[in-house]
């Protein structure tokens, strides 16, 4: 492949020691999947370049940035979600049973009806099996938004044989005053039963030409790597077979997160961490960058939504505050083994018990693991600047934030608490890494309205809405562009080989047509996706662009 210069165009590069600092460079030269120059178009590699015959793209100032990871999703489910009815413009129970049948009756051959996007407070917080029955005899699956709830029809609790199930350790099978499964599948025995089922049922073709789809989204929303946060022996599996598949073709880099169980049973726990311990040994960051699970994954809470997040006080109309999944002494034995392979730790912690918590179990490993805490929606000001003193990077999913998906939490815990929900800003000005995600399919994956919600504090769901979730903690935008690439990097130790536009790394980046203000950003575009210097993605039809 010769060498190709991209001229004309506004290439983003961080400095160094100011997070909200940045400045524009006129012109970068790559050669096959490198990146060989970043500057001025009047250096002498340019004109070397030129001079041999390099190909040479104006891009009539547009901007460029690394390549986006989305650093906490989760690919498979995302492909099969593309697949489902979304029920997130519903505003009713009404509304969700008329846009079901009305699925129903255009999917007529379908096993199942899936759907994804259910907030709960549509449905007034009843979730019964009685209230779907009527609408079709197939199994019907919905998935809470934030999938942590789900809520099936009957014919789909008798498919899972829920009657016969006991309630898994961390989660609830919701049941009758006759001891029958009435409907709702809350946290573990939503989580930890039915994804596993319906990929389990899906026909590995099926699942192969749905990741295929879910690459083609994925690059056109200017995605260069991925790290996926639900990592289990089939999953890795499957998408080790549709990379083998791709082969040279393969457009990302992924590296994955083995999810460990709670059990109250220590040797089921340890068991599961030694088979993570036994994947990180044949796929790390060393042997395999590009594809390797990096460690373990944690869920010490539920959902606000679901009131199941760990939260110091209790939720309002409640006595009783909610206690995280793991208990104290577990999380940190799971901690101590995991740190002491090498493995990277990162814990799903929302409420702010469970994130207090969590930071204590990270604060005994090893110093420099850059072990993380997902999420982080409710922290207290102690437990935000403990992040970056003990270097525990803070992974967030802006999308949360959104206006739009926060209506319900005031009711929920209190306008008080809410003034500390998603304190992005504190976290930056502790001196945490922080690296965002989109935690997909729970929320849109596009990269872009993931910045407004971050940068601006309003809906990228509903553009019209003049609702605001605590404007304080914006971050600016310099910063957020650089968590959704050179942090994500970071946060997967591939910061030396990629997440930033500099000679020596991998050719991963995107041309965005944009202005650079945070206010414009759910009218920019990805123009092209470039993975390891091959164009995955380019929005004109032209063929010779």
């Amino acid at each position: 492949m010769a060498s190709t210069i991209f001229a004309n165009a506004r290439i983003f590069t961080p400095t160094t020691n100011n997070p909200s600092g940045y400045e524009f460079h006129q012109t970068m030269l790559i050669n096959r999947d490198q990146i060989q120059y970043v500057g001025s178009p009047s250096h002498d590699a340019i004109k070397q370049a030129k001079a041999s015959g390099a190909h040479e793209i104006d891009l009539q100032n547009k901007i460029v940035v690394p390549g986006f990871i989305d650093s906490h999703m989760h690919i498979i489910d995302f492909a099969l979600s593309q697949r489902k009815l979304n029920l997130l413009s519903c505003k009713s129970l009404d509304e969700i049973r008329q846009a079901i049948k009305s699925f129903a009756k255009a999917h007529p051959t379908e096993p199942r009806i899936v759907c994804k996007g259910w907030i709960q407070s549509t449905t007034g917080g009843q979730a019964l099996a009685s209230m779907l029955d009527d609408l079709d005899p197939r199994p019907m699956y919905i998935h809470a938004n934030d999938m942590h709830s789900g809520w099936c029809n009957t014919a789909a609790l008798e498919e899972l044989g829920a009657a016969k199930l006991a309630d898994p350790p961390g989660g609830t099978i919701h049941r009758d005053a006759n001891g029958r499964p009435s409907g709702l599948l809350s946290e573990m025995a939503h989580l930890g039963i039915v994804p596993q089922f319906l990929t389990k049922v899906t026909p590995l073709e099926d699942k192969l030409a749905a990741l295929d789809e879910a690459a083609e989204a994925y690059t056109a929303a200017g995605y260069t790597g991925m790290i996926d946060m639900g990592m289990d022996e089939v999953e890795w599996e499957v998408l080790r077979t549709w990379r083998q598949r791709r082969g040279e073709s393969f457009p990302f880099h992924i590296a994955a997160h083995w999810v460990i169980p709670y059990n109250q049973d220590r040797n089921v726990v340890f068991g599961v961490v030694d088979q993570a311990i036994a994947m990180h040994r044949e796929y790390n960051q060393t042997t395999s960058p590009a594809f390797c699970v990096m460690g373990i994954k944690l869920m010490c809470d539920g959902v606000v939504d679901g009131c199941t997040a760990a939260l110091t006080d209790p939720y309002n109309g409640s006595e009783n505050p909610v206690d995280p999944i793991w208990p104290t002494d577990l999380l940190q034995a799971v901690v101590k083994k995991a740190d002491a392979a090498g493995l990277q730790i990162a814990i799903h912690a929302i409420g702010d018990k469970a994130v207090k918590n969590a930071i204590d179990a990270l604060s005994q490993a090893q110093p420099g693991r850059r072990h993380r805490v997902e999420h982080l929606e409710l922290t207290s000001p102690e437990d935000a600047k403990r992040l970056g003193q003990l270097g525990i990077t803070a992974s967030v999913q802006p999308v949360h934030s959104d206006p739009a998906l926060f209506r319900a939490w005031p009711e929920l815990i209190g306008k008080h608490r809410c003034s500390r929900a998603f304190a992005y800003r504190e976290f930056l000005d502790g001196g945490a890494p922080i690296a965002f995600g989109t935690d997909s399919p729970t929320a849109a994956h596009p990269a872009l309205p993931n910045l407004y919600n971050a940068t601006t504090r309003k809906s990228a769901i509903e553009p019209e809405c003049t609702e605001t979730v605590n404007p304080h903690f914006v971050l600016p935008l310099a910063a957020a562009v650089s968590a959704a690439t050179t942090g994500a990097a970071y946060s997967r130790w591939a910061e030396s080989w990629t997440g930033c536009l500099k000679a020596g790394l991998s050719a991963d980046f995107v041309v965005l047509d944009m202005d650079w203000e945070a206010e414009s950003l759910l009218k920019a575009k990805v123009e092209q996706t470039w993975a390891r210097g091959r164009k995955t993605f380019h929005a004109s039809a032209d063929p010779r662009q």
